[in-house]
């Protein structure tokens, strides 16, 4: 006797934000559903193309795990990135001062820490694909001038990304160790990392 799968509970969160990038098509930025997109979440983790995002091992549970505790703040966020309708990216952010990157450097206010995962390819890579949503992400973090400075700390091994965030804007930061943070929800370990800086412009709000 066969039994039935548990079927994946569907997501009804609707997205904060939509901006129609001309000659790429419709992303929307929509609040992370961790019972709906676990799974989705987890196949993205696990790859070995995302090691620098630590979660290698991480079981679709504690995929979960991990997202309903980002989901109970009020100073971190996740969204499920979607182009015309396909997800394609993971985006994160979090108050900085509210995080363990402020014991690494001097938050100033209105400091807004990112973290991106790109969901695997379809097909050949292609051009601009990652620079279009990072345009997207940053027009969002500023639309309401809440932001002031967008923070990316990249794994320092992971000099493809540091040097994609260089062509796009941001300036270098100082290499940091972030310290470990053991909770009964989430285990982040011990991280050396590069810090990249975007400022604010006046166009950008």
């Amino acid at each position: 006797m066969t039994t039935p799968a548990t079927p994946t509970p569907t997501a009804t969160r609707q997205p904060v934000f939509t901006r129609l990038v001309e000659g790429f098509g419709a992303v929307t930025l929509t609040p992370l559903d961790p019972a709906a997109d676990s799974a989705l979440i987890h196949g993205w983790v696990t790859e070995e193309r995302a090691r620098f995002w630590g979660m290698a091992e991480a079981s679709r549970e504690l995929v979960r795990e991990i997202y309903e505790d980002v989901d109970r703040r009020t100073t971190h966020h996740a969204f499920l990135v979607r182009r015309d309708g396909r997800p394609v990216a993971l985006f994160q952010t979090y108050d900085c001062a509210e995080d363990r990157i402020s014991e690494c450097y001097e938050v100033r206010p209105g400091d807004v820490g990112i973290h991106l995962l790109l969901a695997p390819a379809q097909g050949a890579p292609e051009h601009g694909f990652s620079a279009a949503l990072v345009g997207v992400f940053t027009a969002y973090l500023f639309s309401d001038g809440g932001a002031r400075r967008v923070v990316g700390e990249p794994d320092v091994r992971n000099t493809k990304v540091i040097a994609f965030l260089r062509r796009s804007g941001f300036t270098l930061g100082p290499e940091i160790e972030l310290p470990e943070i053991d909770l009964p929800e989430v285990y982040l370990p011990v991280k050396k990392a590069r810090l990249v800086f975007l400022n604010a412009t006046p166009g950008s709000r």
